[in-house]
């Protein structure tokens, strides 16, 4: 798969059976639809109060100059968390594409709720930066 910021081939990394793709350039990672929400599930997360992709879509903010690595599309632009993350979502569903660092920011945000699994957000986090190069 071609990273949609740097045009450079991704590797995929295996998290609990979750195929995470990673670019090794520019440190953004992509999930294909269903993974995001997967991964919190399976660190006990649930879904971290995260809309579903197809209620991001509605919140869209621009459209974004990146295309989708999977159907060549360009991405849009939609706000998630708060404070806001923008992170570029596909127009048709294949996925969704963290910056840099924004995957890190977001589960901060998600471990820092009420009701967030303190544990599981400090694996999950280690885990990113350990193979990512990301914040713990």
């Amino acid at each position: 798969m071609i990273c949609p910021v740097c045009k450079q081939d991704m590797i995929v990394v295996e998290y609990r059976q979750i195929e995470i793709d990673y670019c090794l350039k520019c440190a953004g990672i992509w999930f294909d639809k269903g993974e995001l929400e997967l991964l919190l599930k399976t660190t006990n997360l649930g879904t971290g109060g995260l809309p579903t992709l197809d209620g991001l879509a509605e919140k869209t903010r621009s459209h974004g100059q990146r295309k989708c690595p999977i159907c060549r599309k360009k991405m849009q632009e939609v706000p998630l968390g708060e404070p806001v993350i923008h992170v570029d979502l596909c127009r048709q569903g294949d996925g969704i594409w963290f910056d840099g660092g924004e995957l890190q920011l977001l589960l901060k945000q998600i471990g820092s709720g009420p009701q967030a699994d303190k544990g599981a957000i400090k694996h999950i986090t280690a885990f990113l930066g350990d193979t990512f190069k990301g914040e713990k």
